[in-house]
């Protein structure tokens, strides 16, 4: 509960400072409804940036439940995708449905190599996971950025993009999807995402793998007592993580623009940050704060046209100011600020109607 009312009052807060800018609050609020809920097209579009926070939410978060601090997800998605159009492009005599599969595991492996460099690192020389997958994010954007205009370099265009991936290598919509929302990007990656949240909340909590690294992650000299490699399970914690941002890959390249085009992730790596915080690392809440962050951002699209003063860069402060709310209900007794406050009496009538009129 007291995730929610941080979610609740960190809303507020957010939409209250709308008011200094000139706009009002439940314009703004309407706006951003109906822009990320307003149409089937709009809600499937939410979803589609849903899934992708998803997959960056658990890759922060299999590296928080090791004790590590994984900044590197934006470098790790983006070598993934461009592994995963790279053996699109090379590979196309491979036929559907193999050829997604091969994507995937390229991608994987590739995800999982720009993770274990820094797990490496930390295991045994001690350095700093946060300074070394910040300077793994350069690495990437500086690799890829030469191999798009070189090697995988798109010859019939002349934006930033990849060679389009042979027809076999994209995901097939389901039925209902295709039929009914035809016009959409969204995709069977998002239900590849909901699954992969169950995956590892079971290996997380019910295995003896996923004992031994939240165990390291909370007391590292209590888990080598009990006989635990520490080292070998914050590698281990790593790898996986770059291969859970591998999984962008799949949802953008393979699920929705058949090729790699520079500057694709809306800084999916750094969201999925504030999508682990928000859901304190739980896979399963991961599912929620990800839908929350993913229609965030589609809501506040509309925001550049609809409004003056307020661009779609207020869902970043949104997204600020529900952290921070969040992490505050965790850490003050609010419920007996609230039972002081006697909101029995409280008329929430007048409340909302003092917002709609500012």
């Amino acid at each position: 509960m007291k995730a929610f009312w941080g979610l609740v009052f960190g809303l507020i807060v957010s939409l209250m400072l709308v008011k200094f800018a000139g706009e009002s609050p439940a314009e703004i609020f309407q706006i951003i409804f109906k822009s990320a809920f307003g149409t089937w097209d709009d809600l499937a579009l939410s979803l589609f940036y849903t899934t992708s926070l998803i997959f960056s939410g658990l890759s922060v978060s299999i590296a928080f439940h090791a004790g590590l601090f994984n900044i590197g997800v934006e470098g790790q998605l983006s070598v993934a995708a461009a592994a995963a159009a790279a053996a699109g492009i090379f590979l196309p005599q491979i036929p559907y449905p193999y050829a997604p599969v091969v994507a995937l595991l390229v991608a994987g492996l590739a995800g999982a190599l720009w993770g274990l460099i820094p797990g490496i690192l930390k295991a045994y020389r001690g350095s700093h996971e946060v300074i070394t997958t910040m300077m793994m994010n350069f690495l990437a954007g500086g690799l890829i950025s030469w191999l798009i205009q070189g090697f995988l370099k798109n010859p019939n265009s002349q934006n930033p993009e990849s060679a389009p991936v042979a027809s076999g290598y994209l995901l097939q919509k389901p039925e209902f999807i295709s039929t009914t929302l035809p016009n959409t990007p969204l995709n069977s990656s998002f239900f590849f995402a909901l699954g992969l949240s169950v995956l590892l909340f079971v290996y997380l909590y019910r295995t003896v793998w996923g004992y031994e690294l939240r165990i390291v992650g909370q007391n590292e000299t209590a888990a080598e007592i009990a006989g635990i490699n520490a080292k070998r399970v914050r590698i281990i914690a790593m790898s996986l993580a770059g291969v859970f941002a591998s999984f962008v890959g799949m949802n953008e390249i393979l699920g929705s623009a058949g090729k790699y085009r520079l500057g694709f992730s809306p800084d999916y790596g750094f969201t999925g940050i504030a999508v682990a915080l928000l859901a304190r690392n739980n896979p399963l809440a991961i599912l929620l704060s990800a839908f929350l962050f993913g229609a965030l951002h589609k809501g506040a699209s509309d925001l550049d046209l609809e409004t003056q003063m307020i661009n779609r860069d207020f869902a970043k402060i949104i997204q600020s100011v529900v952290i921070f709310s969040v992490a505050s209900f965790y850490f003050f007794d609010f419920e007996r600020l609230f039972k002081k406050l006697n909101f029995k009496k409280f008329n929430f009538t007048k409340v909302y109607k003092w917002i709609k009129k500012v």
